[in-house]
């Protein structure tokens, strides 16, 4: 059974950081292209980070500079690493795995930006 846990969403103040992990069970991790989306309220999800099963990264417009996506292929985990956080960074973030036949969510992490 494929699992993906988030964790490390919370309250945090405008400029803050924090780092959301994603943990992956029942999936041959080091193989999947694994990604970062978030959804605000009343919007639609889009990509927020992505990095390749080699470690090759893109962002969304929105974040780059300011995020940074990793991944640990002995733990399983991919990171997401924000830096000076903004209001409108608020959203539920999503972990996604990806390979051509395969597409894998987490349950989502809440992260709030606000004073």
């Amino acid at each position: 059974q494929v699992q993906l846990v988030e964790s490390g969403g919370g309250l945090v103040q405008p400029g803050g950081s924090l780092r959301l992990s994603c943990a992956a069970s029942g999936v041959i991790f080091r193989l999947y292209a694994m990604a970062w989306y978030r959804q605000a309220p009343g919007k639609q999800r889009v990509l927020v980070a992505h990095i390749t099963s080699g470690g090759s990264t893109n962002y969304g417009d929105s974040v780059k500079g300011r995020f940074t996506i990793s991944r640990d292929n002995a733990k399983n985990t991919v990171y997401l690493q924000m830096n000076s956080l903004k209001p409108e960074d608020t959203a539920v973030y999503y972990c996604n795995a990806r390979l051509p036949l395969a597409d894998y969510w987490g349950q989502g992490t809440q992260v709030t930006v606000s004073s």
